[in-house]
């Protein structure tokens, strides 16, 4: 099985772009698929190349954004200086910090990783696994 694409809501778009561009930046992913509805920007699509794999977007249900609890996404970051990377700009764009950069050994021996919460309260991670 293969996941296409994963979307979280965000309730701010410009704020949520902002930090997005620039935690996701370290770990290769930029915004390459913007949508507009009647001139405002609704959703912002990451990836390399022309296919994105992560989303921002406001509820398509026009509800307010709420953060799932137990869910969270990992990108796979190529190195352990990606995700400090990720980590640094997700702290300097208004994340919130939820497990600084470090070896999470109970996971697996090479398994590096760090969590942030965005503006809405989504948890995200970067992660290498070293091999």
């Amino acid at each position: 099985m293969a996941i296409d694409h994963v979307s979280v809501g965000v309730s701010d778009m410009t704020r949520a772009k902002r930090l997005y561009d620039a935690m996701l930046a370290p770990l290769g992913l930029a915004p390459i698929f913007p949508v507009e509805i009647n001139g405002t920007l609704v959703g912002v699509g990451y990836g390399q190349g022309q296919k994105p794999s992560f989303w921002i977007q406001f509820p398509i249900n026009h509800q307010p954004s709420t953060a799932g609890n137990g869910v969270h996404v990992a990108f796979t970051a190529p190195t352990r200086e990606a995700v400090d990377g990720f980590y640094l700009a997700a702290l300097a764009n208004g994340a919130v910090e939820d497990g600084a950069p470090g070896l999470r050994t109970e996971y697996h021996p090479g398994y590096y990783g760090a969590f942030v919460r965005d503006h809405d309260g989504n948890k995200l991670e970067a992660v290498n696994h070293g091999f």
